[in-house]
């Protein structure tokens, strides 16, 4: 009776294992280009291996980008920073203070991220262009926090409706206010949103090439994606290399999603179900 069940199964799992072969060949062939000779690239059938391995791209890497890498790990940071810091306490509100129409703010926020990112990168650029903030570090992590708040205060509101009121009524016959009851009660308590909050504001800005583009462009500090974008530009035969800055530019976010998948997991799916 198993049998056929087995086959199925079988089927299936080849399957996926197909499709996700599939999906991750261009990060393979991104790897094998990046250790390739310029020599080797003109080959056809091009080697599916590197079989005359060279570290000449990554070495062009640090020459060449690594003041890109640090613009775009300051960049993160400070969006990962000014995210939580302004999303944690709104989704508090909104989740236990109750405030009068905060269902309104909840759709809003919703509706904040159907706003394309270009119409949003204009606005910037006209408001930075009075304020003297275009080109700089400060305003393009201001920039990147508007894409991660509302969809981090609708991640934190979810989970912290989660969190037993008794535990808040608790810390209230303690003497404890409002504020004093988020940080020592429902911030710790919210440690796999805040994770999670923190891992999808420092992807979206470490990936972030609108903004940058538009806002910080020619400037002194510009973030990683604009450095390949430049690299590959100036030098279009340089495949090594260019690959070679792909993969160290993917690194961090990679490792970091490694890390906290966990946490993901746990704080992406609370609140989805409510006794």
């Amino acid at each position: 009776m198993n049998s056929p069940h087995r086959r199925r199964t079988g089927w299936q799992t080849a399957l996926g294992l197909a499709l996700t072969a599939v999906m991750l060949f261009p990060v393979y062939w991104m790897l094998n280009v990046s250790f390739t000779r310029d020599q080797d690239m003109r080959k056809s059938p091009p080697d599916l291996f590197p079989v005359h391995a060279t570290l000449d791209g990554y070495r062009a890497v640090l020459d060449q980008q690594l003041p890109y890498l640090g613009t775009s790990l300051v960049v993160g940071l400070g969006t990962v920073v000014l995210t939580v810091a302004l999303s944690a306490p709104a989704g508090y509100a909104l989740a236990k203070l109750r405030p009068r129409g905060g269902g309104v703010i909840g759709f809003l926020l919703l509706v904040a991220q159907m706003i394309p990112g270009i119409i949003m990168a204009m606005g910037f650029y006209a408001i930075y262009l009075q304020l003297g903030l275009l080109q700089s570090v400060p305003g393009l992590i201001l920039a990147d926090s508007t894409l991660a708040v509302p969809f981090a205060v609708l991640i934190f509101t979810a989970f912290m409706s989660g969190i037993p009121g008794e535990l808040l009524q608790a810390a209230q016959m303690d003497g404890a206010g409002p504020l004093r009851t988020f940080r020592s009660v429902v911030l710790p308590m919210s440690r796999n949103a805040v994770v999670t909050v923190s891992l999808f504001a420092f992807l979206w800005s470490w990936s972030d090439f609108v903004f940058a583009g538009t806002l910080v462009n020619g400037g002194a500090h510009e973030p990683i994606t604009l450095g390949i974008y430049h690299y590959i530009g100036n030098n279009n035969q340089e495949w090594n290399a260019i690959m070679a800055t792909a993969v160290v530019a993917s690194l961090p976010a990679t490792v970091i999603l490694v890390l906290a998948q966990r946490y993901v997991a746990a704080g992406v799916t609370a609140g989805a179900v409510k006794d």
